[in-house]
């Protein structure tokens, strides 16, 4: 590996190049803001990612007139350009992306990811983004750098030995960082009847936001709670520091937290860093329904954006307006419907901030459905929780309509007798 400037890394970039950037907190965004600096030099370069952090200046005039995003998961950053011609979104698992690099369907010309100073035996860390970051470096042609000492040094599977770096350049800024918000009142009630389906000795899956937070402040009574998960951030700090998160009952890595990566606080980050409890491995690992299902008790805990009176669940778009991606959901949902006393939960308020149903008769035309109904167990919003599984269509629509707000009630109602002919 050779160290140099950041504008000379990005030189190894050719015209009609596919590059791939790492996400996250782990955004290399010093080597992305190098290489859209030479947007005049060079033409047709596809960027493949999945959620980044940072401008994305490569979506953005005059960038975008060389470069062109076909992102795997869209966050907020990118999500106007990928509504409009000059981006794409590829609807894929995350579980299966490495495919999509190891296959040759989009086969990775350069990669670009942040990493941590080498040890004394030349190894560095992926940080906390290994996800499909892994996979990217093992097969990608050129292999690019930015090396930065805030990076935590995880343990597991995501590290880069020197000799498989072509360039790097080094950078000396923290990584980005998501601290906790306050939790509303109705993200409490939430957590509260999610936290109540939950049993000692589960294995348990959650994403980052107010209701994930607001499920584990609710878990300080339970006992040997374990982690096996796409993501975790702050909220199971306070938990491992009580010793309700042992992970004693689980088969899969026993006592390990096991993500593919993490968002959160430096206080996180700084838990994290060379932890040998935390166990990153890459999302074809963590996300492996074969390998979910061997935990015990294993509890998804899951948002959605709209989910229909029969049990069809929107995850990812507003209409047909593309606003974040497929992702694990589905990964964990199945994976806990088939471990033994498994629960696939969907969490959400049951209506918008502008007051607008988030329980509906029929899914917003140009809906994806991210999960189908077959696949949807538990539902819980602030006014209760129910279970779908067994339930017939009839039986589903009067399940969802008690608990979504009242002030929407008669409108589903009105529409569960006009679909199932009189018969609800």
């Amino acid at each position: 590996m050779r160290i140099t400037t950041v504008e000379e890394v990005v030189k190894l970039v050719k015209s009609g190049d596919r590059v791939f950037l790492q996400g996250a907190a782990m955004t290399p965004n010093e080597l992305i803001d190098a290489l859209c600096d030479r947007y005049q030099e060079l033409e047709d370069v596809e960027m493949v990612s999945i959620h980044t952090e940072g401008g994305a200046k490569y979506t953005q005039e005059p960038y975008n007139k060389t470069f062109h995003l076909n992102s795997c998961f869209v966050g907020g950053n990118v999500r106007k350009s990928v509504n409009t011609p000059k981006a794409g979104y590829v609807p894929v698992f995350l579980s299966e992306i490495h495919r999509l690099f190891y296959d040759g369907y989009l086969p990775i010309d350069v990669a670009f990811v942040q990493v941590s100073p080498p040890d004394k035996h030349g190894y560095c860390s992926l940080g906390v983004s290994v996800d499909v970051a892994l996979p990217a470096v093992r097969s990608g042609k050129t292999i690019v750098a930015q090396i930065n000492p805030s990076v935590p040094r995880t343990h597991g599977t995501g590290i880069v030995h020197v000799d498989e770096i072509t360039l790097a350049c080094e950078v000396d800024r923290p990584i980005h960082e998501h601290p906790p918000t306050p939790i509303f009142d109705i993200e409490k009630q939430i957590g509260k009847n999610v936290a109540n389906l939950i049993e000692d000795g589960a294995t348990l899956q959650m994403g980052i936001g107010n209701i994930p937070d607001a499920v584990l402040s609710n878990l300080g009574n339970h006992k040997d709670l374990g982690i096996h998960t796409e993501l975790f951030s702050d909220g199971v700090l306070p938990l491992l520091e009580s010793g309700v998160i042992t992970g004693k009952a689980k088969k899969v890595k026993r006592g390990k937290i096991v993500s593919c990566f993490a968002a959160g606080s430096r206080k996180l980050y700084d838990f994290i860093d060379d932890n040998p409890i935390c166990d990153f491995r890459d999302a074809a690992y963590t996300n492996d329904t074969a390998r979910i299902r061997r935990n015990p008790r294993v509890t998804a805990i899951n948002s959605a954006i709209e989910i229909d009176i029969t049990g069809q669940v929107c995850a990812d778009t507003i209409g047909s307006y593309q606003f974040s991606g497929v992702g694990g959901q589905m990964d964990f949902i199945r994976g806990a419907a088939l471990s033994p006393g498994g629960k696939p939960i969907f969490a959400l308020s049951s209506a918008t901030k502008k007051g607008m149903s988030k329980i509906v008769p029929i899914l917003k035309s140009g809906a994806g459905v991210t999960t189908t109904r077959a696949h949807v167990h538990y539902v819980a919003t602030e006014h209760g929780v129910v279970n779908l599984f067994g339930k017939n269509l009839q039986q589903r629509a009067k399940a969802m309509i008690s608990i979504a707000h009242p002030d929407h009630q008669e409108m589903l109602e009105k529409a569960a007798y006009e679909r199932f002919n009189g018969s609800f």
